[in-house]
């Protein structure tokens, strides 16, 4: 067992700076609007089911397409770089379009996939992978998923509570985070793959 609070607290802060999840809730009161309620339960779960599924065997898809995972970790810092541009700056690099759509459609797409295990957490996952343990990750995945179930249950309380500015602080200070994250990922991998 290689659990260490460290390796775990650090794979749960790049997650959650990624997922954004305090950043997205206008795009979550925005589809409960839409579709009337969110399955907060089954939006959670499914994420969850997805991002361990990725984690576990994303190496195995890697290594069939011959992609080693220094490589991924690379372009996973590119995306992470990209997701802090936009968090920092305030504007939207690229966005899915927004389907109109049932509560439980809602709750799986856009909600659990794309928005929450999108590009950028599998990418991530994929990433912390090359450089923390396997328990750490899952433990750090874990904990992600049970905020997330809290914030789509509580949204509208929290924005209430936040406010719009509020919401634009946490993205910004957390972009400045997934920024710094970014580089030293870059830094590390780009090393092994010159040498």
């Amino acid at each position: 067992m290689n659990f260490i609070f460290k390796e775990a607290f650090t794979a749960f802060m790049v997650l959650f700076a990624v997922i954004d999840v305090i950043g997205n809730i206008p795009i979550i009161i925005d589809l409960r609007k839409k579709a009337g309620h969110i399955q907060s339960e089954k939006a959670a779960i499914i994420a969850g089911v997805i991002m361990i599924v990725f984690l576990f065997l994303g190496q195995s898809l890697l290594k069939l397409i011959g992609i080693d995972v220094h490589s991924f970790a690379v372009a996973g810092a590119f995306i992470l770089f990209f997701i802090a541009l936009e968090m920092i700056l305030g504007i939207t690099l690229y966005k899915d379009g927004d389907e109109d759509a049932s509560g439980i459609t809602a709750s799986v797409f856009p909600l659990a996939f794309p928005l929450i295990a999108g590009p950028g957490s599998l990418t991530t996952l994929l990433s912390l992978r090359s450089e923390f343990h396997l328990e750490n990750i899952i433990v750090a995945v874990l904990a992600n998923i049970i905020l997330i179930y809290i914030v789509l249950k509580t949204s509208s309380r929290i924005e209430r509570m936040i406010g719009p500015i509020g919401i634009q602080i946490i993205r910004k200070i957390f972009g400045v985070i997934l920024l710094a994250i970014s580089v030293k990922l870059f830094a590390a991998n780009i090393k092994v793959l010159f040498i």
